[in-house]
């Protein structure tokens, strides 16, 4: 990168755009109540004050700009009783608001704000007489206006600091439709910004490469760039996507959803991948900053150019693009009822996700059943009652039915606030005088399964010793769960090292893996339409409850698990996503694939990455990356779905724990998302540093 784009990065990593912020939120309470606003408009007010109180912010180096000035705190838009009031008895999503899904970006590019403004008069005059759908679009219209002004602020201030450009583009866009690739990404950066501050959160970046890729191709066909000047664009912007993110709400820092999708087919199937796809991948590779995260779109007939440019990625450490195949993605969709045409078109929501940009309100993360939890009850319950191997399985089948149940009752009354503003960035939600809270084409709930390897294998190692081999009497698996493998350390090593295990594509383990996705998938399936007339979509990933479910969180609803058959602990950590059991000696990569391979992914379609941890020492020889690259293929020609892999050095991540001053931008992958390492929780880094590393050799 230029000198330039160097001391924009720095700054942001050096927290410069925090002192500019102010410490007290935006009080709009009292007016909401005075005007007694519906809910929708106190919506919009909001989005209408945050956007008046943000002070323009230019440096001389910023070519993309917008820097929030504003605290993360949200204002309240109710008061607490009027709030306590308005929620009873129902369930409020993990922070409340709309959050984790994505525009549909493209349409509020091309048509600009202006143009979407014309949409909502028009549904105006055609829904006048529903005064639900005029009180929407009514507020709908404010919080384009609050944008456009805000534009122009920024305008007028850049006009001031005699910077001509910045104030010709920002007296353009997000107004009107973009004429060049600057433009565009100007316009996206001032568009996405704002929804963060009308308090929605994870918001993704969509299909990028798609949408933006004409006015980037029309720049450099017309001579108005050179792939040097648009390089610089693109990585000014991935800088800027960074610059407030320490604001962002998640688990973790750097859990913020702001993702990006790149390759894939198109809507008619033909290939998607174009020049934008490899210079986004290029762009990342040099930025070195956690976002946005990639995803890239594959499938077993994609070019091995394209897999090799995603390796060099990997091999920065930063744990991105994830892989995600087509061959298995857009048939599962499908499988699920999602158009062929839209299932063509996802992309992947905060973490690995499935979804349709524009047309989806899917919450994609309702919870998690833990398959520890299930499959533990059931060889506790099953060993002293008698059963044999069919009868513990029978009763794994019950728990995991129950904890669908529980999990997908709980959202039958889902309240979701509305988003007036995000609905102007959806597909057809001004056309049809419609909140995106209210439901769009595709409103289905995503249920994470979580710990199938460690539940896999405690029911491998039950079948083998207790039922196989008839080794290990059942009353003392018993006893030695519940004192926690204390005075038991023998029979815990067994257990732990003799037994199968999932990822070794060893059948002994994987049936098991296999049944349980299969039992889940059954007990999505039967749950039937939910009340947003959606269905449950069962995943295999296992988002921050790989550590939850061993450890426990406030308000959790899975069911916590002490020590379990398979030689674990209690309060030791589950294998994130899809990944070997902590501990577990693996043949290879490869083995791992196969294990995978063998999961029904139609009956899967929430997403759920495969996870991998490569030793930095993997990419030491000249053929390392090309290797790498062949191993993805390989992923996708097994049939698998989705594939996260991390280079990693353990020993650097150990000195990290003791020196953080010294590795500040040490990244890794989490569990969807990346983040700084040092930024992290103590048992999230410990997590990490205990994971399988697949070395060279």
């Amino acid at each position: 990168m230029n000198p330039r784009l160097e001391v924009l990065k720095q700054r942001v990593r050096d927290g410069e755009g925090r002192a500019l912020r102010r410490q007290e939120p935006v009080n709009i309470l009292a007016e909401c109540e005075a005007e007694h606003l519906s809910w929708s408009k106190r919506a919009a007010r909001l989005t209408v004050r945050q956007c008046e109180a943000e002070t323009p912010v230019l440096s001389p180096e910023e070519h993309i700009v917008f820097t929030r000035t504003l605290p993360a705190t949200i204002p309240a838009v109710y008061a607490a009783d009027e709030w306590d009031h308005l929620t009873r008895g129902r369930t409020l999503h993990e922070l409340g608001p709309v959050s984790n899904i994505c525009a549909d970006w493209g349409r509020a590019l091309s048509q600009g704000l202006l143009g979407r403004r014309e949409v909502a008069l028009a549904s105006l005059k055609r829904y006048g007489d529903e005064p639900q759908a005029v009180d929407f679009l009514e507020g709908a219209i404010e919080t384009i206006d609050a944008v456009l002004a805000l534009a122009q602020r920024y305008a007028e201030a850049a006009c001031r600091m005699g910077r001509e450009e910045i104030s010709e583009i920002l007296t353009r866009v997000p107004a009107r439709a973009p004429r060049t690739f600057h433009e565009a990404l100007q316009s996206l950066r001032l568009l996405q910004a704002v929804v963060w501050l009308g308090g929605n959160y994870h918001v993704g970046l969509g299909r990028f490469d798609q949408y933006m890729w004409p006015y980037l191709k029309a720049d450099l066909e017309q001579g108005r760039l050179d792939e040097g000047a648009a390089f610089d664009l693109l990585a000014e912007f991935f800088i800027s996507l960074n610059r407030d993110s320490d604001l962002y709400p998640g688990v973790q820092q750097g859990d913020n959803g702001q993702t990006i999708t790149l390759g894939g087919v198109d809507r008619k199937g033909g290939t998607a991948v174009n020049p934008l796809t490899s210079l986004a991948l290029q762009v990342s590779r040099e930025v070195c900053l956690i976002d946005p995260k990639i995803n890239l779109r594959i499938s077993a007939s994609t070019d091995l150019e394209l897999l090799t440019l995603g390796t060099e990625l990997t091999r920065k450490g930063l744990g991105f693009p994830q892989y995600c195949n087509d061959d298995v993605v857009i048939p599962a969709l499908t499988a699920c009822g999602y158009r062929l045409e839209d299932a063509r078109e996802y992309a992947v929501a905060a973490c690995w996700e499935f979804l349709i940009p524009g047309k989806a309100m899917d919450v994609v993360n309702i919870g998690a059943v833990s398959f520890p939890a299930a499959a533990d009850q059931a060889i506790r319950e099953g060993l002293l009652a008698g059963e044999n191997m069919a009868g513990i399985l029978n009763r794994v089948r019950g728990n995991i039915a129950e904890q669908v149940h529980d999990l997908a009752g709980a959202y039958e009354k889902l309240l979701l606030p509305p988003a007036p503003y995000y609905s102007v960035l959806m597909t057809d939600c001004l056309e049809e005088g419609r909140d995106i809270s209210r439901g769009a084409r595709y409103n289905n709930f995503g249920i994470h399964g979580a710990g199938s390897a460690n539940a896999a294998d405690a029911l491998a190692a039950v079948e083998e010793f207790v039922f196989r081999d008839r080794s290990v009497p059942p009353a003392e698996i018993i006893a030695a769960l519940g004192a926690d493998y204390e005075g038991y350390e023998g029979l815990r090593v067994k257990l732990a090292e003799k037994a199968p295990k999932t990822g070794n594509d060893d059948d002994r383990a994987d049936r098991f893996l296999v049944g349980l996705f299969q039992m889940l998938a059954e007990a999505c399936e039967g749950y039937g339409t939910t009340s947003r007339g959606g269905i449950l979509r069962p995943g295999s990933g296992s988002a921050m409850y790989y550590v939850w479910l061993a450890q426990g969180h406030p308000g959790m609803r899975e069911p916590l698990v002490g020590a379990t058959a398979e030689g674990r602990h209690r309060g030791q950590p589950f294998g994130a996503n899809l990944a070997p059991s902590q501990g577990v000696q693996m043949r290879g990569p490869f083995s791992l694939l196969l294990s995978y391979g063998k999961l029904d992914y139609r009956r899967v379609c929430n997403g759920g990455p495969i996870t991998m941890e490569l030793s930095d020492s993997v990419f030491r020889e000249p053929e390392s990356v090309r290797k790498v690259a062949l191993l993805i293929r390989a992923f996708a020609q097994q049939g698998c779905q989705q594939l996260q892999l991390n280079s990693v050095n353990v020993e650097t991540l150990r000195d990290a724990r003791i020196h953080p001053e010294l590795h500040k931008n040490l990244i890794v992958r989490v569990w969807g998302w990346s983040g700084y390492f040092c930024e992290l929780a103590p048992e999230y880094q410990d997590q990490i540093i205990a994971r399988h590393v697949f070395a060279a050799g």
